[in-house]
């Protein structure tokens, strides 16, 4: 005999989770080629190179740009520009290449990205209120419950503070950068999750991270399209070893210790303008 039939299970989705987007960033990696140094050295006007540094740390399109000293790293020094738009970015990358020290610095890295929110959750939950009115993700009903819910998240300080950043502060100037990727290999493929699962392994690993609210501020920032790699993370503490806390707590997570892959890391603190110029000078 059998018992009443059981009701389908909720079908699920192997989709792009949306994302919300806000400021562009790009890390610029720079070693200092000492041999050009000492050849120019005497004409350079240490005064106009800070006054370049500082127009860049605070431009009046908006944004902003911290300038790193690197240790223990093949650079020696880090620019982190943050802009609204991708055009902004491009003019702070080009004022710094056309520096009168653009010839003693030389490229090292660079890493393109913006400023990116994952919303998992939201259409987790949209989709499953379309199941339940007997319709499905990706018809009208749904996309318009999902726009209304990105608003919303949109709007708050929460999601505002991830997508529009405010600039390192004195009291949180070591900084931590990485680049990672999630795996595509066999059995380990993170596109070939459902939406479902993928959403409950970043709650997960948000867990994690939130645990570190106050002495680590992250910024997340994505970069498919734009880089081979497809996130940057860029950590700001008071406390270096706060990096390797949060960093070890976070390859535990079942998220990383099955799909995540990592790039090399860059570890410094942010310097003033006169700090920046001091070290490229060999004044600091």
């Amino acid at each position: 005999m059998t018992g009443p039939a059981r009701p389908a299970p909720a079908p699920l989705h192997v989709s792009p989770a949306p994302t919300l987007e806000g400021w562009y960033a790009h890390h610029q990696l720079l070693t200092i080629d000492r041999a050009a140094l000492r050849a120019v050295r005497p004409s350079v006007d240490g005064q106009a190179l800070r006054e370049t540094l500082e127009a860049l740390a605070a431009p009046p399109t908006g944004g902003w740009t911290a300038a790193v000293q690197l240790v223990g790293s093949s650079a020696d020094l880090m620019l982190v520009h943050v802009r609204p738009t991708l055009d902004d970015v491009g003019a702070a990358q080009r004022r710094v290449l056309a520096d009168p020290l653009a010839d003693v610095l030389r490229r090292s890295y660079d890493f393109l990205s913006v400023t990116e929110a994952g919303m998992y959750s939201v259409a987790v939950k949209a989709a499953a209120n379309a199941t339940k009115r007997g319709g499905q993700a990706g018809d009208e009903a749904y996309q318009a419950e999902l726009a209304a819910a990105l608003d919303a998240e949109r709007a708050s300080a929460h999601v505002h503070r991830r997508l529009y950043p405010p600039a390192p502060t004195s009291a949180m100037s070591y900084v931590c950068f990485y680049p990672m990727s999630k795996r595509r290999a066999v059995d380990q493929n993170w596109y070939a999750l459902s939406l479902e699962e993928r959403s409950r392994l970043m709650w997960e690993h948000g867990k994690t991270g939130r645990r570190y609210a106050g002495r680590v501020f992250q910024i997340i920032t994505g970069s498919l399209g734009f880089d081979a790699w497809e996130w940057g993370v860029t950590l700001f503490a008071a406390d270096p070893l706060e990096f390797k806390r949060i960093v070890t707590e976070m390859r535990f997570d079942e998220v990383s210790a099955q799909y995540a892959e990592f790039g090399d890391f860059y570890v410094g603190r942010v310097v003033s303008p006169a700090e920046w110029v001091a070290t490229i000078l060999g004044d600091g």
